[in-house]
């Protein structure tokens, strides 16, 4: 792997162990009052990243949050790849009228802005993070469904494939021995680019108060400091920061699995 690759890799390692360690680190939770308010980081070892307008302690709010902004990141990111491998895959096998079908589907979905979508969901159910994550997958699936039947509609033409069919093997043993292993490479770099997008799209409901009210994550941190901006910085430094570093190392990673599929990426870098 690239090294910018394996300091992505170690970064995100680090992200989610802190993220883990939060309930032994803080049993308390992130939202007790553990000082006076808006005290500046490290100005108090004991309160190395400062405390909020609340006097709650920044590293556990931003420990939690990474939980929870990961844990929605990672989640919605799977259910939408299993919905839309599964759409574009019946598709790509099949063809005909069921391809034209759930293709038309598809792009019913993809008319409307994803963010826009995302709004009217957790608009119709209460903030939670189980909507969020219903939302996010709602409107992360199609590219999938999209890239999915693109794999299977050409991997069903192959002649393996056409050979197992032949010998007598059910179609779902086919498509679930044959050609899925060979369209899971394009989807898992996908998948590693979403997780990114679904970072900052849960970052960005929370931001504006759509989140899940009872649980902290990095887009609530920056949503809940943006009043107080101007005279407290850090409220909203270092979960913004947390975030940019947090996509920018998921799309290093997703460009280095990439990068590592091409048969020609080695040739290139020995040049």
């Amino acid at each position: 792997m690239r090294p910018d690759g394996m300091i992505a890799v170690l970064f995100l390692v680090l992200t989610t162990s802190l993220a883990m360690l939060a309930p032994a680190m803080f049993p308390d939770g992130p939202w007790r009052m553990v000082a006076r308010p808006f005290q500046l980081p490290f100005q108090d070892m004991k309160h190395m990243l400062g405390t909020d307008a609340l006097g709650r302690d920044m590293l556990a709010m931003m420990m939690y949050g990474a939980r929870t902004s990961l844990g929605i990141g990672l989640v919605s990111t799977v259910v939408a790849v299993l919905l839309g491998l599964t759409v574009g895959g019946i598709a790509g096998f099949f063809g005909g009228r069921v391809d034209s079908f759930l293709m038309r589907a598809t792009e019913l979905f993809q008319t409307v802005p994803n963010f826009a979508l995302a709004l009217l969901l957790i608009a119709v159910y209460s903030p939670s993070l189980s909507s969020v994550v219903i939302a996010i997958s709602i409107v992360s699936w199609p590219p999938v469904a999209r890239l999915a039947r693109a794999e299977f509609l050409s991997l069903r033409r192959r002649e393996f494939v056409q050979a197992a069919l032949l010998s007598g093997q059910s179609n779902l043993r086919v498509a679930f021995s044959q050609v899925l292993p060979n369209a899971l490479s394009p989807l898992i770099v996908m998948a590693a680019l979403m997780v990114s997008m679904a970072i900052l799209f849960e970052s960005a409901l929370s931001f504006l108060g759509l989140g899940d009210p009872n649980v902290v994550s990095w887009g609530y941190l920056i949503g809940a400091a943006r009043a107080v901006i101007a005279q407290s910085w850090w409220l909203t430094f270092m979960p913004g920061l947390a975030i940019m570093l947090t996509v920018v190392a998921i799309s290093i990673i997703g460009d280095a699995i990439s990068d590592s599929q091409d048969p020609f990426f080695e040739r290139r870098e020995s040049v």
